[in-house]
């Protein structure tokens, strides 16, 4: 037990950096062969996360629904979290235009060819992902997030639908026929309440486990990847990395300056669901980590937080659906010497923001945005091909960039609202572990 209580007094994002840079360290020395040895770890993590992902986010969404009732207007706070979820996303499109433009990764002598693996992906319409929200079978919806095989071959996170939606939107009816039957209902929604403290406890379980995941996925990626698949588009990667990186310092840091609260403390809290975004490049994965940053840590009202990580786990995607495409239309346009008009510049930048909320939390569903935005703007579709091969070192910056934005929204509008802790938030934690059992900011 006294090695067990040292392990947990060691900081979070301590345990989960070490797990990451031995992690590299093994996969580097043992090759391909790492990633049999020591994939399965990956895998056991990536499993229980699908474990907990359905009732962890239909437990909390109901107790949020019902508990916000009186608080505060829950179509007030919808309102005011998607609103900054398209300014924040215009304000990525801007970034990885600008950057792509000073950077210029498609220029230079390129010789890409296109990846053998790479199959263009079908978009779905706007009324099939909105018919697809309202599930035609709840206990289907319920089954949890598991595995499907997509147009490409690629064995993706899902959940029922294909998206976690549906559990919100039937959590959310469930919650709102509390709300409506009142005092007859109050066992149930105490119970309720018990069952997302449950889940949550839960969760702190499965968080013990990033270290020993980080380095599972971390060895079998190096392993079996190589530095012989970056080299040729290492521009893009490293275009990619500084416009990420320069959204979620500058921009980020900015709107937080302005709502007089201190970054630093910000990204201090924010550093577990950073780090497990980065290893996982899975929004969902990386929920349950955020949600527990943001109120433990941040001081977010948690029946707030209930309702809009989950939601921005969805939507909400600046690295994945507005950073990467505007980048992939610069990118094309330097690569065949073909400037970009100002009409397509727009074209990209309304695609790119549209595009940003339709982009599921799953590896891989980049490549879908891409699509959408460069055909809007008559652009040559060969440049995703050309960046399949280095997708998924591209997807841990770009996960790590969504799901940062999904941190940032709900302090923004808890902070606007009166739903802050700031006596928390000022005293930031980078801890989520079992050991520690005060409550979360209420």
């Amino acid at each position: 037990m006294k090695l067990v209580s040292a392990w947990l007094r060691i900081p979070f994002w301590q345990r989960v950096l070490g797990g990451f840079v031995l992690g590299a360290l093994a996969g580097w020395l043992l090759g391909p062969a790492a990633e049999t040895w020591f994939g399965p770890l990956g895998d056991l993590y990536v499993t229980l996360i699908k474990m907990i992902a359905v009732p962890l986010v239909f437990f909390a969404v109901i107790n949020a629904i019902s508990s916000l009732h009186g608080q505060k207007s829950v179509a007030a706070l919808g309102g005011r979290t998607f609103l900054w979820f398209i300014i924040t996303a215009a304000l990525a499109v801007c970034v990885g235009l600008a950057v792509g433009t000073l950077m210029q990764p498609g220029t230079g002598n390129l010789s890409l060819s296109m990846d053998h693996g790479y199959t263009p992906r079908e978009v779905p319409s706007i009324v099939k992902v909105l018919m697809d929200v309202v599930p035609s079978n709840v206990f289907y919806a319920l089954t949890g997030i598991g595995t499907k095989v997509n147009a490409a071959g690629e064995t993706v996170l899902a959940a029922g639908r294909g998206s976690i939606l549906p559990v919100i939107f039937f959590a959310g009816l469930l919650g709102f026929a509390m709300v409506k039957l009142g005092d007859k209902v109050a066992e149930a929604r105490k119970l309720t309440g018990q069952l997302s403290d449950i889940m949550i406890q839960v969760t702190r379980f499965v968080l013990e486990i990033t270290p020993l995941g980080t380095f599972g996925l971390i060895a079998g990626l190096v392993g079996s990847y190589g530095f012989e698949k970056l080299l040729p588009l290492g521009n893009f990667v490293l275009a990619l990395y500084v416009a990420c990186a320069l959204h979620i310092v500058v921009v980020y840091g900015s709107l937080l300056l302005a709502h007089g609260l201190n970054p630093l403390k910000f990204f201090r809290g924010a550093a577990p669901g950073m780090q497990v975004a980065f290893v996982s490049s899975s929004s969902f994965a990386a929920m349950p980590a955020a949600m527990r940053s943001i109120t433990h840590n941040l001081g977010v009202n948690k029946d707030y937080a209930s309702f809009a990580v989950p939601l921005g786990a969805s939507i909400k995607m600046d690295g994945c659906g507005a950073i990467y495409p505007a980048l992939c239309a610069v990118f094309i346009a330097q690569y065949t010497g073909v400037p970009l008009t100002p009409e397509q510049y727009i074209v990209v930048l309304i695609a790119s923001v549209l595009g940003s909320f339709g982009t599921a939390g799953v590896p891989g569903t980049a490549v879908v945005m891409a699509t959408v935005v460069l055909s809007a703007a008559n652009l040559p579709l060969e440049t995703i091909g050309y960046l399949y091969a280095i997708d998924r070192i591209l997807d841990m910056m770009r996960t790590m960039t969504n799901v940062t934005g999904q941190m940032l929204v709900p302090v923004l509008v808890a902070k606007e609202t009166g739903l802050l802790d700031r006596a928390v938030y000022d005293n930031p934690s980078t801890n989520l572990g079992v050991d520690e059992g005060e409550e979360r900011p209420s």
